[in-house]
This record gives structure tokens, sequence and C-alpha cells, in this order.
């Protein structure tokens, strides 16, 4: 099991709209036996340019802990997904004492 951070945007919907999406993705990773440590809504953001005609988004970071096949189903979901305007997947490399 490796550390990732998943950042992603949704782009500007009623708030019920945006928490199915967000949703719809922790269901994913928890269904491929991943584990969300934490999850970060910064909220609704104008973005620094337009993404796909869009001027504002809501920016969400979820700290993971899965199998690299669970971050590889979540990024090919994502790239389908015509809700989410970008994300991107880092893996973490923490230290655990």
């Amino acid at each position: 099991m490796r550390k990732y951070e998943i950042v992603f945007i949704v782009k500007s919907l009623e708030e019920e709209a945006t928490n199915g999406v967000i949703e719809k993705f922790a269901k994913l990773i928890a269904a491929n036996g991943g584990k969300i440590d934490k999850e970060d809504r910064w909220g609704k953001k104008r973005l620094a340019y337009e993404i796909k005609k869009e001027s504002e988004g809501f920016y969400v970071i979820f700290y993971v802990t899965c199998e690299p096949a669970c971050v590889n189903e979540c990024d090919r979901v994502m790239k389908i997904t015509d809700e989410i305007l970008k994300h991107m997947i880092v893996r973490s490399d923490e230290k655990e004492a």
C-alpha cells in the first residue's frame, strides 16, 4: 500500500451535484481497496485561465492509501468524467517512523 494525493477540480455545479461527484470518487477508491485518510475541500475558486469554457471550479484533495491499480482506475475514470475539469495524482513519499 502506498500513499497518494489526488487533486481534482469539479466544474462549477450546484452544491448537491458537486457533492455527488466527490462521493462518486470516494466510493470508487473504497471499492478498489483504497482508504481515504483525509479529504480537503478547498471550495469554489476562480481559475487562472478557462478550462473547458469554465472560469470557476471546486477544488478537492484526497489523501489516499491504496495500491497502484486503484490509482490507475481512479485516473481512468477521472479522464472520462465530464464534471472533472483537471486532476492530478501524486505519490507521497512520507517517511513513517
